[in-house]
């Protein structure tokens, strides 16, 4: 298992990841923010990779600067912004480095902490974040009114 920052020879396997990611989101979308990134007109700060046994991108981090996090007290804040490994290759660790190396990331460069999130009803995500020693500091339901008749 290997961890590194993202090249360009990984964007479909990272635009295909980030569909199986948000599968309600716009595919065509999702891959055209890959190439945003490469072409340094994006917003995330960093993307991570991990490699399968066969050097093949199987999942990824996207990790970005937020002014602010819920919970923190420090700005700016490493925000993970998308954490996701390929069905097949979890509960293999993959996980947990990619969420290692982004916290040597913020170290590194003398962050304090670290933020993420999810959704209210991603019990498996949630589970994850808390065996990583990531400590729930809110919950949110979010509403909206259309204003248009």
């Amino acid at each position: 298992m290997k961890v590194r920052p993202i090249e360009p020879r990984d964007r479909q396997a990272w635009a295909a990841m980030r569909a199986g990611l948000w599968p309600d989101e716009d595919a065509d979308l999702l891959a055209h923010q890959t190439l945003m990134h490469f072409s340094g007109t994006t917003q995330a700060t960093t993307v991570l990779v991990c490699e399968d046994h066969s050097g093949t991108a199987c999942g990824f981090l996207e990790l970005n600067l937020r002014p602010y996090a819920k919970g923190c007290t420090s700005s700016p804040v490493p925000f993970i912004e998308a954490w996701y490994v390929a069905p097949g290759e979890r509960h293999k660790g993959l996980g947990r480095a990619l969420m290692s190396a982004a916290e040597s990331w913020a170290l590194i460069r003398n962050f304090t902490e670290i933020a993420s999130d999810t959704s209210l009803d991603n019990a498996q995500g949630q589970a994850a974040h808390a065996a990583l020693g990531y400590e729930e500091v809110e919950r949110v339901v979010t509403f909206r009114k259309s204003l248009r008749v």
